[in-house]
């Protein structure tokens, strides 16, 4: 099978997102809360860079967008929040509660360089930060 495709690539891209999961997983229940300041879930984040942005995607589904501070701390972009349970799942049977709930934050190491604007939108249930690069200037 040519271009990818076969059970071999499907296992092995299976496998990476097993991995990943198991990580962040490892990440939420394993790190000292005192470096969190109080946060008790990470949300998984993909990082893109091109040459203009880094874009930084961070899944949090029933989040709203307008309640998540997004700020750059030494080279470091910290996304914090809090994801509240609706009012009417108080009084509801829940069979199955698989999103973290409460308080969180995620730490991203950002590469480096300077950003001169930092732009946050709501895409698919997820927080996209786009952080402009500054454009280098021509030495003379």
């Amino acid at each position: 099978m040519a271009g990818g495709s076969g059970p071999r690539d499907w296992m092995w891209s299976e496998a990476l997102h097993m991995l990943a999961q198991a990580d962040r997983m490892h990440r939420q229940m394993f790190r000292p809360q005192a470096a969190a300041q109080g946060a008790n879930w990470e949300p998984p984040v993909d990082m893109l860079e091109t040459d203009a942005e880094v874009l930084i995607l961070a899944a949090l589904p029933g989040v709203d967008p307008e309640q998540v501070a997004a700020a750059i701390e030494n080279g470091v972009l910290v996304i914090s929040g809090v994801r509240v349970v609706p009012g009417e799942w108080h009084t509801a049977t829940i069979h199955r509660l698989e999103l973290p709930q409460g308080r969180f934050e995620r730490r991203i190491e950002l590469p480096a360089g300077r950003y001169d604007s930092v732009r946050r939108t709501a895409v698919n249930g997820c927080l996209v930060v786009s952080l402009a690069k500054t454009p280098r200037r021509a030495q003379p």
